[in-house]
């Protein structure tokens, strides 16, 4: 077998490192961000609250993003940590091509979350908007029409902007690395899964 390790570029290696005290940098901040921690808590507990009263969670994003948002729906619908406990109501928007491509050519890209909020949710229902830069229109779009319908809306974003869409909660990344924001909002996505979780057995 080919020592692999032979061909690797000098470059690699630190480089490698450099990303790994990057993402360990961005967790420090994270674990010292008052702010953060304290509405990503309450994203967990009013999450919870929600679905425990019947309602359900959608989720929204676009590129890894979007894959974030199949990824959460799919520890909650199936079992995340508790195989025991019931599957939870969670779907991410975005992933019937025959709709969205439907709405995409109709009515535009920018509503394809949108109209599927029209659709499918319910007043006490929730959105979590995946979008590390704050400014995707499609995401703005979702915002705007979960709120209208009485939605409990949450936006997963990197670092605080004034150009932020309105939503009730943000857990705001303090990066503009893309790939490292993404990072957190997975490892906080798990928290509120396993919160919801064990909030709802």
């Amino acid at each position: 077998m080919t020592d692999v390790i032979s061909f690797c570029p000098d470059s690699l290696r630190p480089l490698l490192i450099e990303r790994l005290n990057e993402t360990r940098a961005l967790i420090q901040q994270v674990r010292a961000d008052e702010r953060l921690l304290t509405a990503t808590l309450e994203a967990a507990v009013r999450t919870a609250q929600a679905i425990a009263q019947g309602g359900s969670l959608l989720i929204c994003g676009n590129g890894g993003s979007a894959a974030e948002s199949t990824h959460l729906s799919g520890e909650l619908v199936g079992p995340f940590l508790d195989k025991q406990r019931r599957p939870l109501p969670a779907i991410a928007l975005g992933f019937d091509p025959g709709a969205a491509s439907a709405v995409a050519n109709d009515f535009g890209f920018i509503e394809v979350f949108a109209r599927q909020i029209q659709a499918l949710a319910r007043p006490g229902d929730v959105l979590w908007a995946l979008s590390t830069s704050g400014r995707s229109p499609n995401i703005v779009r979702a915002l705007e029409v979960a709120y209208e319908r009485g939605l409990l809306t949450v936006l997963l974003t990197g670092a605080l902007h004034p150009d932020l869409p309105k939503a009730d909660i943000v857990l705001a990344v303090p990066s503009h690395a893309t790939p490292r924001i993404q990072e957190i909002h997975l490892i906080l996505g798990h928290f509120l899964c396993e919160a919801i979780e064990s909030l709802n057995r």
